[in-house]
């Protein structure tokens, strides 16, 4: 009899504090979801460092997290396209959250000579203070409704990281205080379109929707960085820097390397400003 009851006491507070499975798109995510959640959830990346979320094919044993899971936060990345409808179909009970739900998307651009055509939306969302408090803001409703009991521990927490997002935000501002409006700065992949516009910086993409560019091309980009005294390019380590690499020993200026999917996402954009600033 008595050990029966400590095995339904058991249960009951397995019951009461079992954690809430969360699986979310890119590394940067797993830092919002942590901030708001604490340890009350756990967390897991789809798209591993190192590969490109264009093309990101989940693993088995991804997959198998994906039935075990009870919220994906999806980001409006490329792969979801093709996965999400399968994730649904392999646990039909995980709840999918789009935390991007109310950042208004811009045109991804490429540059023709000096001439900027609209592609597809920019789906790197997360590159930008004001629409990290929006995905905050969705992490928090979500994990408080599903989790009621908590409500109270993840608002603390959200209250929290707001704070800290704004003093990043604070911080990269002074540190651009001294660039001139409509500073241009080059990159391989137009990566950091939110964070140019929030600070009123210009991004030069050498890539052309998706490819690298063409020898024709390439003599294109050169005189516009000539022109615009760009003074170093910046390149992801999940694409390749070949082209980068020829146009920076052809203009004597530096290659940076810089990654939107890097996970401690303050310490990114805070190092990234200080580049263009320096």
């Amino acid at each position: 009899m008595l050990k029966t009851i400590i095995f339904s006491l058991f249960l009951i507070n397995s019951f009461l504090y079992a954690k809430i499975n969360v699986i979310v798109s890119i590394l940067p995510e797993i830092s919002f979801v942590k901030a708001i959640s604490g340890d009350l959830v756990n967390v897991s990346v789809m798209v591993q460092p190192g590969a490109e979320p264009e093309t990101y094919a989940p693993k088995p044993s991804q997959m198998r997290e994906i039935a075990k899971a009870n919220i994906y936060f999806a980001i409006g990345i490329e792969f979801e396209d093709a996965w999400l409808p399968r994730f649904a179909n392999q646990n039909p009970n995980m709840l999918i959250i789009h935390v991007e739900k109310g950042i208004k998307k811009e045109a991804m651009p490429t540059f023709r000579g000096k001439i900027p055509t609209q592609g597809q939306k920019d789906p790197h969302v997360w590159m930008s203070p004001k629409n990290i408090k929006i995905i905050a803001k969705n992490i928090f409703d979500t994990l408080a409704k599903q989790d009621s009991k908590n409500r109270l521990i993840y608002e603390k927490n959200y209250k929290k990281f707001l704070l800290h997002v704004e003093k990043v935000d604070a911080k990269i501002k002074d540190i651009l205080k001294n660039s001139p409006k409509n500073s241009k700065f080059m990159v391989f992949h137009p990566a950091w379109g939110y964070f140019a516009k929030e600070y009123h910086l210009v991004q030069l993409p050498i890539q052309v929707e998706g490819k690298a560019p063409t020898p024709k091309g390439l003599i294109k980009i050169i005189k516009i960085a000539k022109s615009d005294h760009i003074k170093a390019i910046f390149t992801q380590p999940e694409f390749s820097h070949k082209v980068a690499d020829k146009l920076a020993k052809q203009l004597h200026i530096k290659v940076i390397k810089a990654t939107p999917l890097d996970p401690n996402w303050e310490e990114n954009l805070i190092k990234f400003a200080r580049a263009i600033a320096g």
